[in-house]
């Protein structure tokens, strides 16, 4: 290293992430993985986050850049582009190679000798459980590494923003001392998956990724198949009603074989679709099973409802507690209008993309009687 970290968040968050990469990855030999990386210790981790925080306050040409570092030496990489001459990891250095590697799945990559960190090329293609750092935006870092399986979005281990550290709580996404909320949760798998297997679906996480990226904003209500109870909820007539439901979702999960990259990337695809229609102002109701019913539709407290007066609000992240509010205080219409749908139809499942990047699942906890707020923007960063 150049000099030593001054980014105190990095000296904090690094002991923790090294932890969980050491556990990850030990998990992952003991299963049959294959093409391992040597998890990284807490001082290459906070070395590499510090650099990274610091690149990401500068601009070149008056962008700041967005780029992604992995660490792993050439040889561990697949197929790699490989520069002449390595490059020190420097703020000035990143700040130089961020214009050319700003499309999604390029990866600096990173490599560590007796004088320090340095920049080899690039990777696209990322080993299981390796050490990744992006820079979303100035300020913005997110650690995480590929699945086990290779499919869909990365998996979030930990968000910093500025002095602000938020460490994904896998086991028990934020509710150790709320089991009762946990059961309210639908299920979204914030771990690693097994090397080998099928691939772990997520189709929650993947179309909550399509909402927040067209940057508009969005609001999903998922309600049970074959029901009509849910358009009580919905001001009549539905704008954009879909005829027959839009199932391709459904059909591509019911083939036998998800292994195959063309079935994987129709997937994401399909989801995309979907994800599409919530740009649309309105809400974009599915079933529980992903039929697309309808979009633009409004929502409206039921003839028979009454008026939310407070949720509890929860995030998946380590030391989180949960919060009761009043629903005004938790966002805008669109999470008023989630909330009142959930209120409402206790059997549905409500989800809000704000355009700010935050992203929330509402859903009705029977324990507490009231709708449960879960916030997980911490794991689509």
């Amino acid at each position: 290293m150049l000099s030593e970290p001054t980014y105190l968040a990095a000296r904090m968050v690094a002991p923790v992430l090294a932890v969980h990469f050491a556990q990850h990855w030990a998990n992952a030999a003991r299963l049959g993985a294959s093409s391992l990386v040597p998890p990284p210790d807490a001082a290459l981790i906070e070395a590499v986050i510090d650099v990274a925080f610091w690149a990401s306050l500068r601009r070149e040409e008056g962008r700041p850049p967005r780029i992604s570092l992995a660490l792993l030496s050439p040889a561990e990489a697949v197929q790699p582009l490989r520069f002449a001459h390595r490059l020190r990891l420097t703020p000035q250095s990143i700040i130089k190679l961020a214009p050319a590697v700003e499309q999604p799945g390029i990866h600096l990559g990173v490599g560590q000798d007796e004088q320090g960190l340095y920049v080899w090329g690039t990777v696209t293609q990322i080993p299981p459980v390796c050490f990744v750092l992006e820079v979303v935006e100035p300020g913005l870092l997110v650690a995480k590494h590929r699945r086990a399986d290779g499919f869909g979005k990365f998996v979030n281990v930990a968000v910093l923003r500025g002095d602000q550290v938020r460490v994904v709580d896998e086991e028990n996404r934020g509710l150790a001392d709320s089991p009762a909320l946990h059961e309210s949760l639908p299920a979204i798998a914030l771990s690693s998956t097994i090397p080998g297997a099928s691939p772990v679906v997520e189709v929650l996480l993947e179309l909550a990724r399509a909402m927040r990226a067209h940057g508009r904003g969005g609001l999903v209500l998922m309600v049970p198949a074959g029901s009509e109870a849910w358009q009580a909820s919905i001001v009549q007539p539905l704008s954009y009603p879909v005829d027959p439901a839009y199932n391709n979702i459904a059909t591509l999960l019911n083939e036998a074989d998800h292994t195959q990259r063309d079935w994987q990337d129709s997937l994401l695809d399909t989801i995309g679709v979907v994800g599409g229609f919530t740009a649309v102002d309105g809400a974009t109701v599915i079933t529980r099973q992903y039929g697309l019913l309808a979009f633009g539709a409004k929502v409206t407290r039921s003839l028979a409802g009454s008026p939310v007066e407070q949720l509890v609000v929860t995030e998946p992240v380590v030391g989180a507690s949960a919060t009761i509010l009043h629903p005004a205080k938790n966002g805008g219409t669109r999470h008023l209008a989630a909330a009142q749908f959930v209120h409402d139809q206790h059997d549905a499942v409500a989800l809000v993309a704000s355009q700010d990047g935050n992203f929330t699942v509402f859903t009705w906890s029977e324990q507490f009687g009231m709708v449960h707020a879960h916030r997980i923007d911490v794991l689509l960063l």
